[in-house]
């Protein structure tokens, strides 16, 4: 039997962006981001890989220097130690997923 989906709390993190973890396991996270349009994720970096999908929204991602503009449908993996963040610029949801799990996210 696998485990059902527990209720996380909704936390908020940056100014105008959410952040709810979906499903947790040691070794795989998922985790729901949501923007308000001109919140900011800072630029920051993790041990992480990290998968990214857009669920809705448009959002101006920087990933190790780059810049990309994505919106719903796109999905993108961010490599470990990559320093990354973005900025939204229409409200969205993105759908996070790390590999290993961000101990972080969880509650004390």
């Amino acid at each position: 039997m696998f485990p059902c989906h527990q209720n996380f709390a909704i936390v908020a993190t940056d100014p105008g962006v959410t952040r709810q973890v979906l499903a947790d396991h040691p070794d795989l996270m998922v985790v729901s981001f949501r923007f308000e349009e001109g919140a900011e994720g800072q630029l920051h970096a993790h041990p992480h890989v990290q998968s990214t999908y857009v669920k809705s929204g448009r959002f101006r991602f920087t990933i190790g220097g780059e810049h990309r503009v994505v919106g719903p449908g796109d999905s993108f993996v961010i490599p470990s130690g990559a320093r990354h963040g973005c900025l939204c610029e229409a409200p969205g949801e993105l759908i996070d997923c790390f590999t290993p799990r961000r101990a972080d996210f969880l509650p004390a």
